[in-house]
């Protein structure tokens, strides 16, 4: 098998794209791929610049196409010779159409495509993921614990999945609704958990503080005692990797059910070989946060899981541990940990147990929960109810989900009927250990720039089929990915091109019995577009000789990757016409004197140490025309009667949006959500807070205030930077609490 890329974009093509077109960047776009996108390139000493990030990216995306394994690049056949020149070709169109930012592939492939990291694990390519809590076998994956059969279904085997994809950057929903918990094994045994570190560990007082103790006066008493511990089965050493926290995170879970050769009593783990905190970590990038975040999980899961001896584990003992384990990842500051919880509508605790305001503050903070629905308006109804006093739960329609693709379609009892959950943010409908594979298109951008949208959203199409070849590190995701072939592809600045193309919005008006009607060319156009896409997958699929997708389309929330192009998030209203955006970054980003020049207020953040706030003038597209509406001001019934057409007309996974209320709404909202059971597929809905409180990310203002605060601000930034630092850059540097959705649920790394 051939590893060396077959495919690459030469010089002068590169070339000839930056001669032709012009990168859309949107007022924060420029700032904000360069601290989230670009990688360090040690030897210059500096961060990529787009046009090297967008050929590191299609050329990491191009050579997944399997049929150039086998090439040989000094001996290519004639047929081989067509593959190769067919690909090269739509490389070339592939990098115009990211470059332009016309569209652009997820974050997450923004950032590791085209990496040494990607060829080892194919999982770094995918946002997102969905796993069952219930006990699974390991399967021939890249972890087994050395105390199971590879075939032996376990109770840690969801959880150690979960932090190991957590742990590569990407977001995990699961599911703990009693169908699956009720599954797991009543707790067989409370054990003994005691964790130790070598006193000459960096972080040994840091460790030390989380619970651990000094190893060398632990092994004194032992040994004062008369015990060897150290040649016990019970003692471990966790080895200073990603898979070594992950395996011993299985330990302890599985100490609790029997699964060792012995009684699981007693656990030892040794932390002394954990890197302190600061280090680097090479491979996927950032430095490392030291033994204590997982020590405190670890013994935080062992409490969990003592606590439940003699009954299985309720939905809250499992989302628990998977916030534990969240909370852990957060604190490595590296990567973002991006969890959704999904329950039973009608499981009590589940739906409350963000109101203990201890645990909430702890851990519980580091999911967003969900409830499965059936459809039945009466469940849209009660759970209102806690909506419009918490913001939670969101709702997700599994019936619908299963049974159907596009709403237009009609009901199929095999669309889609082994899904059981969704990804974090909502958008993919998933089964067990699958996951999300995005890629988004700007139409309105993309027509600017002259694209036929019917070829982008082909290209969009084909760019994310090969990530389901790229090589997956777990059975259960190997499996269902090689089944299924899932792919999203998502729209973005959606409201912007609805005002752009058609002269308004989507719903104009509703009928005699309060449904929403839609503008018939809208229809029309997505009914085709849609098509496009499937067509594309179709012939694509027959050149690789694998299935076609079982499902195509969606619209992400987007986030950071709008901001690039400056659009609308997915299918959400502008938060305002005209606003102050504020980004977060750290104090020593030598970004910040280049903005300074440029006439940008900036102001040390009130809320973070040594932390930089930034504010940017932004005006959404189309803030003068008289059909615009902005968060702020369209009605919860008119977004939910648009997320309901791009379900029906575009989306055959879902729609992922974040409804957004007023405080007049409260009332209404029971009968307005009820309206649309059967007509979503998943929702989550928060009142609109405006910007009640100091250097809010968003702040909404008039024109006359968007016009001032322009004025005062003159010069390139990019340009700027180049001249002011020799183009040179800092390492390990990225904005602060920056997500890649919307409502914060994806992580951009």
């Amino acid at each position: 098998m051939n590893d060396q890329p077959v495919i690459t974009l030469d010089d002068d093509t590169i070339a000839q794209v930056r001669q032709d077109v012009q990168p859309h960047w949107g007022p924060l776009g420029w700032v904000t791929y360069k601290r989230t996108y670009a990688r360090f390139l040690d030897e210059e000493h500096r961060t990529e610049d787009w046009e090297e990030t967008v050929k590191r990216v299609v050329e990491g995306n191009i050579n997944l196409d399997p049929r150039l394994h086998d090439i040989d690049p000094n001996a290519v056949s004639e047929d081989d010779r067509k593959i190769v020149d067919g690909l090269q070709d739509e490389a070339k169109r592939l990098y115009s159409l990211i470059y332009g930012l016309s569209a652009t592939p997820s974050g997450r492939n923004l950032w590791v495509s085209g990496t040494d990291y990607q060829r080892r694990h194919g999982d770094s390519l995918n946002n997102c993921w969905f796993v069952a809590i219930r006990p699974q076998p390991y399967g021939k994956s890249a972890l087994v614990p050395d105390y199971l059969e590879a075939k032996q279904p376990a109770v840690s085997m969801p959880f150690a999945f979960m932090f190991d994809q957590l742990m590569k950057g990407g977001g995990v929903g699961f599911s703990v609704t009693r169908d699956n918990t009720s599954r797991i094994p009543a707790v067989a045994r409370t054990t003994d958990l005691t964790i130790v570190i070598d006193g000459a560990n960096g972080s040994a007082e840091e460790s030390r503080a989380s619970g651990a103790v000094d190893r060398d006066e632990w092994l004194a008493q032992r040994k004062a005692s008369g015990t060897d511990s150290a040649r016990s089965p019970f003692f471990s050493t966790i080895p200073d990797t990603r898979e070594g926290w992950v395996l011993a995170l299985a330990a302890v879970i599985d100490a609790h059910f029997g699964y060792f050769n012995g009684d699981g009593s007693s656990l030892v783990l040794d932390a002394s070989d954990i890197r302190p905190r600061g280090a680097r970590i090479h491979g996927f990038g950032g430095t490392a946060s030291g033994a204590a975040p997982l020590i405190e999980m670890l013994r935080d899961v062992n409490e969990t899981l003592n606590a439940s001896l003699g009954r299985g584990l309720s939905a809250v003992d499992a989302t628990d541990i998977g916030n534990l384990i969240g909370k852990a990842v957060v604190a490595g500051n590296v990567r973002r940990s991006a969890e959704l919880a999904l329950g039973d509508w009608d499981d009590e605790g589940f739906v409350t147990m963000k109101q203990d305001q201890t645990k909430l503050y702890h851990h519980r903070w580091a999911s967003n929960n969900s409830v499965a629905v059936s459809g039945d308006p009466e469940q849209y109804e009660r759970i209102a109810d806690a909506i419009r006093t918490n913001g939670e739960p969101g709702i997700v329609d599994l019936d619908l989900s299963r049974h159907y693709g596009r709403l237009a379609d009609g009901r199929s009892e095999t669309s889609d009927a082994h899904a059981e959950g969704t990804n974090p943010c909502g958008e993919i409908t998933l089964e067990n250990g699958e996951p999300c594979n995005l890629f988004e298109v700007f139409p309105n951008i993309a027509e600017q720039q002259g694209w036929d949208l019917n070829e982008a959203f082909s290209l969009a199409a084909r760019y994310t089929k090969r990530v389901t070849f790229g090589s997956y590190d777990w059975e259960v995701s190997r499996n269902v990915i090689e089944r299924n072939r899932r792919i999203g592809i998502s729209i973005s600045g959606i409201q912007d091109w609805f005002l752009t193309r058609f002269g308004h919005r989507v719903v104009v008006g509703t009928d005699e019995n309060g449904r929403p009607r839609y503008d018939q060319n809208a229809v029309t156009v997505m009914n085709g577009l849609y098509q496009a896409v499937v067509d594309a997958d179709k012939r694509y699929s027959a050149e690789l000789g694998c299935s076609p997708s079982l499902k195509h389309t969606t619209v992400k929330p987007s986030g950071t990757v709008s901001k690039l192009a400056g659009v609308s998030e997915g299918m959400h209203f502008h938060y305002a016409p005209y606003l102050i955006q504020r980004i977060r970054f750290q104090e020593d980003d030598p970004l910040l004197p280049a903005l300074k020049a440029c006439g940008y207020t900036i102001e040390p953040d009130v809320y973070t140490r040594h932390t930089m706030c930034v504010e940017f003038p932004v005006r959404a597209a189309n803030a003068d025309a008289k059909d615009f509406a902005s968060a702020g001001s369209v009605s919860a019934r008119e977004q939910l009667a648009t997320q309901a057409f791009l379900q029906t007309y575009w989306a055959d996974n879902a729609v992922s949006c974040t409804v957004t209320f007023r405080d007049e709404e409260k009332p209404s909202l029971p009968a307005v959500l009820s309206q649309y059971a059967g007509s979503i597929k998943s929702t989550s809905m928060l009142p609109y807070t405006g910007s009640g409180f100091k250097q809010a990310p968003k702040e909404p203002i008039s024109k006359a205030q968007y016009e001032e605060i322009l004025a005062r601000i003159s010069g390139d930034a990019q340009e700027v930077f180049a001249r002011m630092n020799g183009n040179t850059d800092l390492k390990d540097l990225e904005l602060v609490n920056q997500t890649d959705c919307a409502g914060g649920a994806c992580p951009v790394r």
